[in-house]
């Protein structure tokens, strides 16, 4: 064979793997999905890591990682404050507010409700706390959830990234971390009290 015959076989060939690897991913063949229930993890482990996103009218924040060895699965959690942003009569008192102050631009779209929201409560400060789907073509189901909580007009909104598609059983770790002392702390240094 020529060396030109080689060539335009090998492009050949490259470009229907290329084609094959492609469709693969389109159509998820083979698709990586978290069927397995979660449990709550008994002892998790948040990881203070370098905030990953860029800046925005917010600044920047803080981010945790807790590791799929101590929470199940691999959770992400980003928070920061919304100074004067919230509603300073109602707070976070339902899903509409709780979906203006969340934080889905630093996750690209935004995802898909997975259910109605639910009060928490974080030291001194009433919020909400919802979950989604976030559905990227190429990537394993994950999920996300959405919390927020005030003190008069400031908010601090966190988002916890959770690598399976039911995050409700990691809510309570969430919830547990937030209601940490070095959350709190940073929450009151950063808001001025």
């Amino acid at each position: 064979m020529s060396g030109s015959r080689i060539t335009v076989v090998a492009v050949i060939a490259g470009l229907t793997l290329g084609a094959l690897a492609g469709l693969s991913a389109f159509f998820g063949w083979p698709m990586s999905v978290h069927s397995k229930a979660l449990a709550t993890p008994s002892h998790p482990k948040f990881a203070e890591v370098r905030w990953p996103f860029p800046t925005d009218e917010w600044g920047t924040g803080k981010a945790f990682r807790c590791a799929a060895a101590d929470c199940g699965v691999e959770v992400g959690v980003y928070i920061r404050a919304k100074i004067g942003f919230c509603n300073c009569l109602t707070g976070v008192s339902d899903d509409n507010e709780l979906d203006r102050l969340s934080d889905f631009n630093l996750m690209g779209d935004k995802p898909a409700v997975l259910g109605p929201g639910h009060e928490i409560k974080i030291a001194w400060m009433k919020g909400r706390s919802r979950a989604y789907a976030v559905t990227e073509p190429y990537h394993a189901p994950s999920s996300v959830l959405a919390i927020a909580f005030n003190d008069r007009c400031d908010a601090i909104v966190a988002t916890a990234t959770v690598a399976h598609d039911g995050p409700k059983a990691l809510e309570p770790s969430v919830i547990a971390f937030l209601n940490s002392e070095v959350i709190v702390h940073w929450a009151e240094v950063t808001l001025g009290l």
